[in-house]
């Protein structure tokens, strides 16, 4: 006879789903409905729930971002719930985080430097060879536009930097910026579900951003490499739903530019949510076995 599991689902706080609140509550919803229509229990949660101590399922899926609340995911882990994804895995997408352990692992990515916010910053980034890159707040992915800019010359460096100061934050990633095609793509790790697009030619965005790279040129790549290279990132920070960003090169390499726990999967959500949701039952079987 089949099982019937009893599985929390905890939604994303809206705070960190800049300009993406109805996608990311959509996928969330049809993981839900699938797992509903598999014949198991689904009670939804939100992060506060969850900081209570009111879920009290063996088994969570989630879309957890809030700090205090990642945090409580792991301890609940540690004691024997199984989370999808992990908040150790989330927590691994952090700015800060992702870069170092993408470098450690050798997965490809733009030469970047994690840095204390110096008032030295642009000296310490010619001396490296940075011409226009990239400066990023390294202690959370980005919640609002001012998260992650773009920057040409020693001017716009120092406004950047002191508008963190301002806002308080106190580490950087500078990342070096990378010419080429701008692709996003999402995936499940360890199903055939692996999707691609050029968020330019969809309008697909959270801040815009993609404008700096522009239109696509369709430079040639290996899709079949794309995936394992997105897939071996997955594995290194111990995600198992996940999206980013690569850039193309006109040779054809890529490198890993950014990469997230849990994205909207807003092109692809039906296919998406039914991939997730069977990665979720198999990972319950498999630990109950």
């Amino acid at each position: 006879m089949k099982s019937i599991y009893k599985i929390a689902g905890v939604k994303r706080e809206t705070v960190y789903s800049p300009n993406h609140v109805e996608n990311d509550a959509a996928i969330f919803d049809s993981v839900a409905r699938f797992l509903e229509a598999m014949g198991h229990e689904v009670k939804v949660y939100d992060e506060q729930a969850l900081l209570s101590g009111d879920v009290s399922e063996k088994y969570v899926f989630n879309m957890v971002r809030n700090p205090q609340a990642m945090r409580k995911l792991q301890e609940m882990e540690r004691c024997g719930v199984l989370a999808v994804n992990s908040g150790f895995g989330i927590e691994n997408c952090t700015r800060e985080r992702m870069t170092v352990l993408l470098l450690e692992k050798g997965i490809p990515h733009p030469k970047s430097l994690v840095s204390d916010l110096l008032p030295s910053l642009s000296d310490e980034l010619e001396q490296l060879g940075f011409g226009p890159c990239w400066i990023k707040r390294a202690d959370s992915q980005a919640v609002q536009k001012e998260d992650v800019c773009f920057v040409n010359n020693d001017a716009e460096i120092n406004e950047v930097l002191e508008d963190f100061h301002d806002r308080g934050i106190k580490r950087v990633v500078v990342n070096e910026h990378l010419a080429g095609d701008l692709i996003k793509f999402y995936g499940v790790l360890g199903t055939p579900f692996f999707y691609w697009f050029y968020p330019m030619e969809v309008s697909h965005s959270k801040f815009g951003l993609e404008a700096v790279n522009g239109a696509p040129k369709g430079f040639a790549f290996s899709v079949n490499e794309l995936k394992n290279v997105c897939e071996r990132a997955a594995k290194a920070l111990c995600v198992d739903v996940y999206g980013g960003d690569v850039i193309v090169a006109e040779d054809g390499t890529m490198r890993v530019i950014d990469f997230n726990d849990w994205p909207s999967f807003a092109p692809c959500r039906e296919k998406a949510a039914d991939a997730i949701s069977h990665l979720i039952v198999n990972k319950i079987v498999d630990n109950e076995i």
